[in-house]
């Protein structure tokens, strides 16, 4: 992969520069205002620079560089207009495109992974990859009993280039703070680092995958494409056709726009509450709208990639329903109790209740309404409010902490809400809250896996695929 650099210096060198450069610009930038230019203005193009080179550069490197650049995108829209725009087209290149490995190295993969005869395992091959992501390609083949599948292979090496890349951004984290409003940069990287290993296992996938499929098996809403097999760093699974959210994002209609904010809300809130799992990586390159003739209300949402969950025995923690209820019933003493025994306020601060409720109310609006429109506008407000130093929120929310356990879903969260604001998604959020929430509507929780639905204890021992589907040899895993 001579397009793709992998060494250790030269990978490095390119993101030690970044500091360079963007120090550089801000000293540029305060001489500016000295000179008697507003702070928004030479902020505003600062920002700009910044991300064009950021962006850049990430997106040159792949590895983990261009996942924390994948993770990063999905909150473009809490960025201001002037700069989200040349933001977002390089935005876009990183969700969706990337050098491809060449064929012959390809099949080398697969001979090393899949044994010598691995051809035999198909009809046919496409050589050209059909989308690449941060640690491998997907290439559309077809099966030797006729289905269409996507194969997942992994680049060689991609493992130490992601470790690698992720050591070194966790350097610059403070860079992009001023980027994204209100998003703590530094421990997004340290979680992210800590789910390096799930990512690059595809037996880990292939469980999660399974067990997702099988849920959803005949949903009239979410489709979950079957694993078909697996082996070391290959993953294959049926294919699915459909619209990416990005081309939604892009060019949608308002009608497709709606159906896949809503059905993305959905998969959200049940996808715990029926696998006990936690799809982790909700950019839109992961998704599909799957449409048909008929009306708008009957199109699924199509879920792909499940290298990163978190594994929720119970579904969503039962307090994030119960709070979001107590916040909208104004019960400000409740809800700072709440975050105080679920480790969001540490014992020695000391905090207004009423603070904490206004505070809160402005970003679980979508909660209140039967109807919420998410738009980009309304999620730079709530970046704007949070990162303004002189705003009440900004200093409250300095008080706050994000205990481990709700990090992942923290992250999860915002992203899903990023790429709804992206989408400009109209419909029912709050119906979805109130079904897959129990403590939200005031009901007792059940835990996930009842009422004929399987725990993610059941699904660390899905059983292999019982077809009579031939699979192919399992490679050792290299220690």
């Amino acid at each position: 992969m001579s397009d793709l650099p992998r060494k250790a210096v030269t990978r490095t060198a390119r993101l030690a520069a970044l500091p360079l450069g963007i120090a550089g610009r801000a000293t540029l930038g305060l001489g500016k205002r000295i000179g008697g230019r507003s702070a928004e203005v030479v902020t505003a193009e600062l920002q700009q620079a910044t991300a064009d080179q950021l962006f850049k550069v990430l997106g040159e490197l792949k590895g983990g560089a261009m996942k924390f650049g994948q993770v990063l995108s999905v909150f473009e829209a809490a960025l201001p207009e002037e700069v989200a725009g040349p933001y977002r087209a390089a935005l876009t290149k990183l969700q969706d495109a990337a050098p491809p490995m060449p064929a012959a190295k390809v099949h080398a993969a697969l001979a090393e992974r899949l044994g010598a005869g691995w051809r035999e395992l198909f009809r046919e091959f496409d050589d050209r990859p059909a989308a690449a992501a941060s640690i491998g390609q997907v290439h559309q083949a077809v099966w030797h009993d006729g289905r269409r599948v996507a194969v997942k292979v992994q680049y060689p090496g991609a493992g130490e280039a992601l470790l690698a890349d992720l050591s070194q951004l966790s350097r610059v984290a403070w860079l992009v703070g001023p980027l994204i409003p209100g998003l703590d940069i530094k421990p997004l990287i340290t979680e992210l680092r800590e789910r390096v290993s799930e990512e690059l296992d595809y037996e880990l996938e292939a469980q999660a995958q399974r067990r997702h499929a099988e849920e959803f098996a005949g949903d009239p809403d979410i489709l979950v494409p079957r694993v078909v097999a697996q082996a070391d760093q290959v993953l294959v699974t049926e294919w699915m056709d459909g619209t990416p959210l990005s081309e939604v994002i892009a060019r949608g209609t308002q009608e497709e726009r709606d159906r896949a904010g809503q059905l993305l809300a959905r998969f959200l809130f049940a996808g715990p509450s029926r696998t006990g799992l936690l799809h982790a990586d909700p950019h839109p390159g992961n998704f599909r709208l799957l449409k048909d003739d008929g009306p708008g209300s009957g199109w699924r949402l199509g879920v792909l990639d499940f290298g990163t969950v978190d594994r929720l025995p119970g579904g969503l923690p039962a307090p994030i329903g119960a709070s979001l209820r107590m916040a909208l019933d104004g019960d400000a003493a409740g809800v700072l109790k709440m975050l105080r025994e679920e480790g969001f306020v540490k014992p020695s601060i000391q905090l207004d209740p009423d603070a904490v409720l206004d505070y809160l109310l402005p970003i679980i609006e979508p909660a209140a309404v039967d109807t919420f429109h998410f738009t980009r506008t309304w999620m730079r407000a709530q970046a704007a409010r949070i990162a303004d130093p002189r705003s009440p929120a900004y200093n409250l929310g300095k008080q706050l902490n994000l205990p481990p356990a709700y990090l992942l879903i923290h992250r999860v969260t915002l992203s899903t809400i990023g790429v709804l604001c992206q989408l400009g998604a109209k419909a029912p959020f709050r119906a979805e809250m109130l079904k897959w929430l129990p403590e939200f509507s005031g009901e007792p929780s059940a835990p996930a896996g009842s009422a004929g639905h399987r725990g993610p204890a059941d699904a660390q021992n899905t059983p292999e695929d019982t077809s009579d589907t031939p699979r192919p040899p399992r490679t050792p895993r290299k220690p």
